[in-house]
């Protein structure tokens, strides 16, 4: 399980996704997220393998950077051509590379259907997780599913939403088990209030981007602050019902690179830092002893509004390149 809660009462623990930085070496990498306030990493397996766990380790371990979570392993329906086998011995591997590195979790993919039956697809990722779960224990290491939307899951998932994911997560009942989350597929899903306390239970990482417009896939993942999502609403509701998992941000695209590397993580930590400063002074409601008294979803976004925008104002900020 996660070790320590990524969230403060001072400040909000952030990690910064290699997805959004992959073009620098990580030996750079680590050297600009600390000087932009950062600790944490979220690695990238393609990346690591340039580097391999070990030297990676060394240099994460000099820099004072932890790796919050290795991507991604799966694939269990055979849907990319490989057996079901392979895919177990494939994220075998994630995980043994994961605690090499010391990252808390790997995130993992269904697979696809492959040409199962819904049924028979769902077999084979709980018989995965199943399998893999006693060699997640053994090194330490947590296995967050994470289930993608419709509209970009193409071969890598059968989980369109995250009630299927976690009715999965919670019918296997072991906590070495759980849920990586996308704010950017899920932030606006209309399912998404009434499933709050579950997931709060059940997620290690919250993955944060933003967007304008319907999920796409372009999967244009904008900076956070500068698209639509009710990014802050979602994770002080996660945390008023007690969420004590990481949150990754990991914006993607063209937007990025037009503003560069140092100026997403300038904004990213500014963006961590307002919603800091607002669920530490103004906006942490004090836990109910019964759900029914705790805040309703619009009392909650209207508490926000009266603490004043967060969002980042995107025509200000300096443009570099990264």
């Amino acid at each position: 399980m996660f070790q320590a809660s990524m969230f403060q009462a001072s400040r909000l623990q952030a990690a910064i996704s290699q997805l959004t930085t992959s073009r620098w070496e990580l030996s750079y990498e680590v050297d600009r997220l600390r000087k932009h306030g950062f600790d944490r990493l979220s690695l990238w397996r393609p990346k690591l393998s340039d580097v391999g766990p070990h030297a990676a380790a060394a240099v994460l371990d000099a820099a004072g950077v932890r790796a919050s979570s290795l991507q991604w392993a799966g694939g269990f329906t055979g849907g990319d051509g490989r057996s079901f086998r392979e895919c177990v011995d494939d994220a075998v591997e994630a995980i043994e590379d994961a605690a090499a590195v010391g990252a808390a979790a790997v995130v993992v993919h269904s697979g696809c259907r492959g040409g199962h039956t819904r049924a028979h697809a769902r077999r084979l990722l709980v018989g995965a997780l199943e399998t893999l779960a006693p060699i997640a224990r053994s090194a330490g290491v947590v296995l967050a599913l994470r289930p993608l939307h419709a509209t970009v899951a193409a071969r890598c998932s059968f989980l369109a939403g995250p009630a299927e994911a976690l009715d999965i997560v919670e019918r296997i009942g072991d906590p070495v088990i759980r849920l990586a989350i996308d704010l950017w597929q899920f932030g606006d899903d209309p399912a998404l209030p009434e499933l709050l306390p579950r997931l709060a239970a059940a997620t290690a990482i919250v993955q944060v981007a933003d967007r304008s417009g319907p999920p796409t896939a372009e999967l244009e993942r904008r900076p956070a602050g500068r698209g639509t999502l009710p990014l802050e609403q979602v994770v002080l509701a996660l945390l008023d019902e007690g969420f004590d998992g990481g949150f990754e941000f990991d914006a993607v695209g063209d937007e990025v690179a037009t503003l560069g590397y140092d100026a997403v993580l300038a904004e990213t930590r500014g963006v961590a830092d307002g919603w800091s400063r607002a669920f530490g002074n103004r906006l942490l409601w004090p836990r109910a002893a019964s759900p029914a008294a705790r805040p309703t979803w619009a009392e909650r976004r209207d508490q926000f509004r009266s603490a004043g925008s967060l969002r980042s104002h995107a025509s200000s900020q300096t443009v570099s390149r990264g």
